[in-house]
């Protein structure tokens, strides 16, 4: 299990907040007057609030342990923790350690809304929160909190929220790279049918949403199929898509779900290139009754899979493999460790402002213009409220000789479509 501090108990506060986006950032510059008024200067003269001390900088995680991502969460966790120790051992940030308290939500919203009062009092920000559900059920609190959030949650339209520090590229992106890069194999085609299976709700439609838009581009046809987060057995839409005679299937599902689909595409003669963006894939499927139709799933994603040769992924793996070798092997590793570098970032640039306050990191971060993270995700921009940082992304394909389950077949890259895509809040 990886290592966690027990969580506190605080109340939070709950008002509505009816400003536009820009309002908000200049909240974020200026801080309430509650944020004034509390904020002292610390060790170093540096402004502080809450979640740091003199010797600390504490960071919240909620994660899902004992849900549908687990293993991507205990992945998630395990690279927040190797960012932090690895921090730490140089010496930390603006002459402090850094600490995470570490939650459980199981994927469930209504146990991160009662987690959530908990923690916040405790932390100056989230390295780490996980789900779409999670993400809109907390919307309000991180606003009102003014709380920064890096998301294990990549949907486009969370991108209006100024407390939200998107790591990487969104779903509906992740989809158009990866429709290109089927295109440019010669696995797809223009005026081509193509299904996507997508959960209700902000993951799904947002990858549906990169479907759509890459559909416009070159005339294809798209036959949808709208699922929930409990369905199993996905092979009556499958069957359905079939019938339709589409030439690439399209998952923004979960991995139990991504398995059933692909069965499916065995079973009924199908056989189609299957195309998913990063949750879609768990190496533990390759252990499944369904391991031996996993082969056509591609899957597009913001950070490299664990088995990638990019210098600096290799370096985490490694680490990762000596510290935890018995805990599960994904991509998530990876990301969670680069939510740690983007968080760096965002400190550093608040201690040389001489405010780690709540509202002092959220003012450095819109002043990041070129956020590197050794190609762990593309080069990141924050200085565009409701763009996505940065459009590029790795394509993997399974493999069960990987170490995690996947061979990287495209570096970082980004399509033209993807270029010229413009996000729901883009402005």
């Amino acid at each position: 299990m990886i290592p966690g501090r027990r969580a506190g108990r605080a109340a939070a506060r709950s008002t509505v907040l009816a400003g536009a986006l820009a309002s908000m950032l200049v909240l974020a510059a200026c801080g309430s007057t509650a944020d004034q008024q509390t904020a002292e200067a610390g060790a170093g003269g540096v402004k502080t609030d809450k979640g740091v001390t003199d010797t600390t900088i504490t960071l919240g995680v909620m994660g899902d342990n004992t849900g549908v991502f687990k293993n991507l969460g205990a992945g998630l966790n395990a690279g927040n923790q190797l960012w932090a120790d690895d921090v730490n051992a140089a010496g930390g940030i603006c002459g402090r350690q850094i600490e995470l308290e570490i939650v459980d939500h199981g994927y469930k919203a209504d146990t991160a809304k009662t987690l959530y009062p908990q923690l916040e009092p405790k932390v100056l920000g989230m390295v780490q929160l996980l789900g779409s559900p999670v993400l809109a059920a907390l919307k309000q609190n991180l606003i009102d909190d003014q709380v920064l959030a890096a998301p294990a949650s990549w949907s486009s339209e969370v991108l209006n929220n100024p407390s939200i520090m998107m790591i990487g590229t969104t779903y509906d992106l992740e989809i158009v790279n990866g429709l290109a890069y089927l295109q440019q194999q010669g696995l797809l085609a223009d005026g081509d049918t193509i299904g996507h299976i997508y959960i209700d709700g902000e993951y799904g439609g947002n990858g549906l949403k990169g479907s759509q838009y890459y559909a416009e581009q070159h005339g294809l046809t798209v036959r949808e199929a709208k699922i929930t987060s409990t369905d199993n057995d996905l092979t009556g839409i499958v069957t359905g898509l079939r019938g339709e005679g589409i030439k690439v299937l399209v998952l923004t599902t979960t991995p139990g779900q991504s398995a059933s689909a692909l069965a499916a595409n065995q079973a009924l003669g199908l056989n189609v290139p299957v195309l998913g963006n990063n949750p879609t894939f768990d190496p533990a499927l390759l252990d499944s009754p369904a391991a031996g139709a996993l082969g056509n799933l591609y899957v597009a994603a913001s950070s490299p899979p664990f088995s990638s040769k990019t210098p600096k992924a290799v370096e985490v793996a490694t680490e990762y493999k000596q510290k935890y070798p018995s805990a599960p092997i994904n991509a998530g590793v990876h990301t969670g460790y680069v939510e740690g570098m983007v968080w760096q970032a965002v400190l550093e640039k608040a201690c040389e402002s001489g405010d780690l306050s709540r509202a002092g990191v959220a003012t450095a971060l819109t002043t990041l213009t070129s956020v590197k993270t050794d190609d762990l995700v593309t080069e990141l921009d924050y200085s565009s409220p409701g763009s996505p940082p940065t459009r590029g992304v790795y394509i993997a394909k399974v493999d069960p000789a990987a170490e995690g389950g996947l061979t990287e077949v495209a570096p970082l890259f980004t399509a033209p479509e993807a270029a010229g895509y413009k996000a729901p809040y883009q402005q």
